[in-house]
This record gives C-alpha cells, sequence and structure tokens, in this order.
C-alpha cells in the first residue's frame, strides 16, 4: 500500500466513533531511542486511531533491563495489556504457565500463515499448536556501519569487506577517531562476536555449532580463527566508552567513530539525524563478507485479563499489528523489514533495500534466541562482555567457556 494510501486509511479510520470501543491498553517495551520512539509512535497513532488508547510503557535500559520487569509485573499478577518480546523462547515459561493471551482465533482471521514470512517467525510465537504473539517485524545483527566522511576525510575509499575495514584502522586510530564503536552492554559484545561468526568463519561453522550443536566445530580450528578475529576486534573497540548502543551509533552519525557491528535498527538512528544512506555512511549486511541476516526481531505478547473488554481490545491490537498499513509505517521507521511480503516498500532506503534483497533471497538464518535457551543467551553476553572488555582473556580461553556454556544448552 502506497504511504498516501496509508495516511488516507488512518484518516478515513480516525473518522470513526471512538466510543464504539474505546479501551485503554498499556504497552510496555524498551524502545526509547530517538529512531526506536518514532517507530513506537506510528503503532501508537495507529491503535488510537482506530478507536482505542495506547498507554505507552516504555522502559529505558534495553531488553536486559526490561524484560525481569515485565515478567516480574505479569507473574505478579499486575500485567499490561501487551508487552514486547524478541521472536524465540523469551517468553515460553510465560505461555506454558498459561498467563499470556491465545491468539489463533485471530491469526486464523487474518490468514497469518499465509501471510508472515519466514514462517520461523510465525512458529517462534507457536505453543503446541496455538499462536501467542503478534510478530511486528525482522531485525538481523549482522551489520557493519560506516561514516563515509571519516574516509572521505581521510582520502581512503569506503570499505565494502569487514577485511578491508580491519585493514583501514591504523589510519583511523592515527586520525584520531575510534575505529571500532561498542557500547558497555553485553549483549552488544554478544552481537558483535555473533555478526564476525558468520561473516568471518562462514554460514556453515554457525549452523554447524547453533542449529547442528556440534561441539566439535565449537572446540575446532574455525571458531577458533573466530575468536583471534574478535580479539582483533576489540581492540579496535578499545577507545569506545559508550554505554548504550544508540550512543555507538551516535559516534558513527557524527563521524568519531569509523564503524559500528549492530543490527538494522541503527537505521532508525541514522533517518532520525538526517543522514542519507550510500551517501552519508555506508551498511554492510554480514560485514560485507556473507550476506546472509538472522530472522529475529520483535513480536507483542497479550498476557492474559479476566476483563472481556481488555481482551478483546488486546485482540484488535494483535490484528492491527500485523495490517498491511502498520507494517509500513512502523518498518519504515524503525528500519526493520516487515513480517509479510505483500506491503509496499517503495519508499524505503538502500541500505533497508539490501535487506529486502537478502530476504527474498531465502539466504536466511534463525535467530539466537529461536536456538538457545535465555539462560545459555544470558551466559554467552556474561562471556562477550568479559571477553571484550579488557585484553586480558585470550581467544583460546574464550572458546573453552564458550563450549562449555553451549553445551549446558544441550
Amino acid at each position: 500500500m502506497k504511504l498516501t494510501k496509508l495516511a488516507a486509511a488512518l484518516c478515513a479510520t480516525a473518522a470513526l466513533p471512538l466510543a464504539a470501543h474505546a479501551t485503554e491498553l498499556e504497552v510496555t517495551h524498551w524502545w526509547t531511542s530517538g529512531g526506536e520512539a518514532a517507530a513506537v509512535a506510528e503503532l501508537a497513532k495507529a491503535f488510537n486511531a482506530s478507536g482505542d488508547v495506547w498507554v505507552d510503557g516504555a522502559i529505558a535500559g534495553g531488553g536486559d533491563t526490561a524484560r525481569p520487569v515485565m515478567i516480574s509485573r505479569i507473574t505478579g499478577g499486575d500485567p499490561m495489556g501487551a508487552t514486547q518480546f524478541n521472536h524465540g523462547q523469551q517468553a515460553l515459561e510465560l505461555v506454558e504457565a498459561g498467563l499470556m493471551l491465545d491468539l489463533t482465533d485471530v491469526a486464523e482471521a487474518n490468514n497469518w500463515k499465509e501471510i508472515v514470512y519466514p514462517p520461523s517467525l510465525l512458529d517462534a510465537c507457536t505453543v503446541d499448536g496455538k499462536i501467542y504473539c503478534a510478530p511486528v517485524n525482522i531485525h538481523s545483527p549482522e551489520w557493519l556501519w560506516l561514516s563515509n566522511k571519516v574516509y572521505e576525510d581521510l582520502g581512503l575509499p569506503v570499505p565494502t569487506t569487514w577485511t578491508e575495514f580491519v585493514a583501514s584502522a591504523p589510519q583511523v586510530e592515527a586520525a584520531g577517531k575510534i575505529p571500532l564503536a561498542l557500547g558497555n552492554q553485553n549483549w552488544q559484545s554478544n552481537l558483535a562476536f555473533g555478526a564476525i561468526t558468520i561473516g568471518v568463519g562462514g554460514l556453515d561453522l554457525w549452523k554447524q555449532v547453533n542449529v547442528d550443536k556440534n561441539m566439535d566445530a565449537a572446540a575446532g580450528p574455525e571458531m577458533l580463527a573466530v575468536f583471534q578475529a574478535a580479539a582483533d576486534a576489540r581492540k579496535l573497540a578499545a577507545k569506545s566508552t559508550v554505554q548504550d548502543w544508540n550512543q555507538a551509533t551516535n559516534l558513527v552519525i557524527t563521524d568519531q567513530a569509523a564503524g559500528q557491528i549492530m543490527g538494522d535498527w541503527a537505521q532508525g538512528e541514522f533517518q532520525v539525524a538526517g543522514e542519507v544512506a550510500g551517501k552519508d555512511y555506508t551498511c554492510l549486511p554480514g560485514l560485507g563478507l556473507n550476506e546472509y541476516i538472522s530472522t529475529g526481531g520483535d513480536a507483542f505478547y497479550f498476557p492474559k485479563n479476566s476483563d472481556p473488554e481488555i481482551e478483546a481490545a488486546q485482540k484488535r491490537l494483535a490484528a492491527l499489528l500485523v495490517s498491511p498499513e502498520v507494517q509500513v509505517a512502523f518498518n519504515l521507521k524503525k528500519g526493520s523489514l516487515p513480517i509479510r511480503g505483500d506491503v509496499d516498500l517503495a519508499a524505503a532506503n538502500d541500505c533497508m533495500k539490501k535487506g529486502l534483497e537478502i530476504l527474498a533471497g531465502g539466504n536466511i538464518v534463525p535467530a539466537g534466541d529461536m536456538i538457545w535457551s535465555p539462560d545459555v543467551q544470558t551466559q554467552l553476553g556474561d562471556l562477550q562482555a568479559e571477553f571484550w572488555k579488557g585484553q586480558e582473556m585470550t581467544p583460546e580461553e574464550a572458546q573453552a567457556r564458550y563450549v562449555e556454556i553451549l553445551k549446558s544448552g544441550l
């Protein structure tokens, strides 16, 4: 649907009498950066225009901070109307405990099985044949974002691969710039390592370790080479002292850093800053080495509520999140890819188009949240944070701990 049609549709919806079903729903999420706030505002606008009321429950600090708060409220008898989680196992225990609303009737009425792509997104919402969440986007973390101006000022070509990026680092550093921006949060270190695994180690190695759960491959020489590449990368990030991911992105936007490994949600920050893809910055999916993306992302779950009016509003919101109009408006602002292929994204920028091409080509892998438990993911994040923060832990030591963590999740 064209954006002009979207605007008309929202206006028409807004003209409907609000008294028909004006119900307030508190929606919790961790989208608080500039780009994220712009994107979530599109969801709120659409829900409010439909006649209900979005009560925003943003929790600052990212998913690692927000998820324990969300879970505590749900298990403690103070549920919100809807809450964000990532696709995968993060809400599995809540579903198994009978605390989440069954959305199967909404999914069937709106043909989610026919329109949601890839099918793994809906599979991640499905427990014992019932659907418990509404996927809203596809986010891939394997991207390298580059400041074109840093390289133009140095008289260097903008790198097209991770290998070229690493080779340019000494000149970047000599010019007083930070080669690699990295925020001081565990998940960011883990994300960077995952991107390097696919970029440097290759897709076959990634699948052996994460899909086949081959611990010999995890302990093997190819994986050691990935840890050695990560050790090289941590030197490039040594002077990056920011905390949050969007602060690291801002170092690239303001040309203080040459690059950042971050998910495609970084596009939202570049967009808010008025940066133009291909002109002001460059994006390299798969670090320019292996153009595959992992199909993680965000979904909304709806905690059970005894009030039938609340439940009806929850189901209205679930259907709205997957609608073509909302998919276009939200994902253009978020920098993510839509979870349905029948929407018009002619307004997508160059980086988003790269992601769409990779998705259309089927060069996709499941996200870590879909294949490892939250406990394993937490342990891996702790390991990578320790590995990246200092230079003391050797690649060999890190690999040995990595293998033990993965074994604990088998």
